[in-house]
């Protein structure tokens, strides 16, 4: 009996492994034309807190800079209620061009952040799995350098989250808002 639940938790395990593996990167990541500020037009995840706050999200600013040791500083400013919120995440550089990692002590998660796609111009597609102790998830962040994209680029976002296993109900469109959009780049 053991030994059947530690085979299957190894297949488990690598079945979540390939899954990552699975999941591309640019090619040729240039990671200083990456900074600057971006909007999130597009949010998609199968978390339970995505699934809880869904209702409530707006579309939101984030500024990407370079630290000095080449990690990303990230800085998201979101309306919440009627006030904005900010949060700064670092995304530490990893072997691979293009793929970070972050760990929230806040929530207790740990982050594979992957750049899938991007014209650095206009669009960026990226691409996490979060691994915590209840259990692994899946977002998938559409940014533009405007506060609108093409309906190729809604689309190719919508395809590529449900590549990775997320269903329609897990993908959305951040609603257009003005509120805390003034924040300085």
């Amino acid at each position: 009996m053991q030994a059947t639940l530690l085979s299957i938790l190894g297949l488990a395990l690598l079945g979540a492994l390939h899954a990552q593996d699975s999941i591309p990167i640019q090619a040729d990541f240039q990671q200083d034309k990456l900074t600057g500020r971006w909007y999130s037009i597009g949010l998609a995840s199968n978390s339970n807190w995505f699934k809880e706050k869904r209702h409530l999200m707006k579309m939101c600013t984030t500024i990407i800079s370079t630290t000095a040791d080449g990690n990303l500083e990230v800085t998201s400013t979101y309306p919440k209620g009627d006030q904005c919120v900010t949060r700064n995440s670092l995304y530490t550089k990893t072997e691979q061009p293009g793929k970070f990692s972050y760990t929230s002590t806040r929530w207790g998660s740990k982050h594979d952040i992957r750049v899938v796609e991007t014209n650095y111009e206009e669009y960026a597609l990226v691409a996490t799995q979060i691994s915590k102790s209840t259990g692994p998830s899946t977002m998938v962040l559409l940014y533009s350098r405007t506060k609108e994209l093409s309906p190729e680029r809604l689309e190719r976002f919508t395809q590529f989250s449900r590549e990775q296993g997320l269903t329609d109900d897990e993908i959305l469109i951040l609603p257009q808002t003005d509120k805390c959009m003034t924040d300085a780049a």
